[in-house]
């Protein structure tokens, strides 16, 4: 799906080559802010890194793509949220973000996730979808707790970030408690 609409102030568009600069920027102008929890942020030095990154997303490697959104809020560009290490064959993937630092707060990626959770499960056929975020980043860590995913433990060591190992929080959704959810929603 090239673009997904969420109310009048919020839309998701699939990455393009076109987005480079806006994306590098918004890394670069936060970069200490970014750099704390995403350890791409020290390996996207030049606007060339970023450029790398999108064209690498568009190989085909005989495998489903994994499909990355810029977010737009308000006509500005907000942050990328997409998904990652998709499995067709057993019918999950999982969901990766980050949020540009004035962009905070304002509900912003918990409607994104929302949107791409719901997405997975109706129009990719996902049977689970989950969320991985680093031991103490509890901003990100609202998010899945917030919508209703299940936490289901630590990854030990999960994430290698500046010069050390992170553990990573596991949260997960299933198509069937997404769908109960939805109808309780209902009554």
């Amino acid at each position: 799906m090239e673009y997904l609409h969420l109310d009048d102030d919020l839309h998701l568009e699939r990455i393009k080559p076109g987005h480079a600069t806006t994306i590098f920027g918004a890394i670069d102008r936060d970069r200490e802010y970014l750099r704390k929890w995403l350890p791409f942020v020290d390996q996207t030095r030049k606007l060339a890194d970023t450029e790398n990154f999108i064209r690498l997303l568009g190989i085909d490697s005989g495998k489903e793509r994994d499909d990355v959104y810029c977010i737009w809020y308000k006509g500005e560009f907000a942050g990328l949220i997409g998904y990652k290490d998709s499995d067709p064959i057993n019918h999950k993937t999982e969901i990766g973000y980050w949020l540009a630092r004035h962009m905070q707060g304002k509900g912003i990626m918990t409607r994104c996730v929302e949107k791409l959770t719901d997405f997975a499960f109706r129009n990719l056929k996902r049977n689970r979808v989950q969320i991985k975020v680093a031991v103490g980043n509890a901003k990100s860590a609202a998010i899945p707790k917030r919508l209703g995913f299940r936490y289901e433990g630590t990854e030990r060591d999960g994430e290698f970030h500046t010069r050390r190992y992170l553990d990573l929080e596991i949260y997960s959704f299933l198509k069937k408690e997404w769908i109960d959810m939805l109808i309780n929603r209902v009554h």
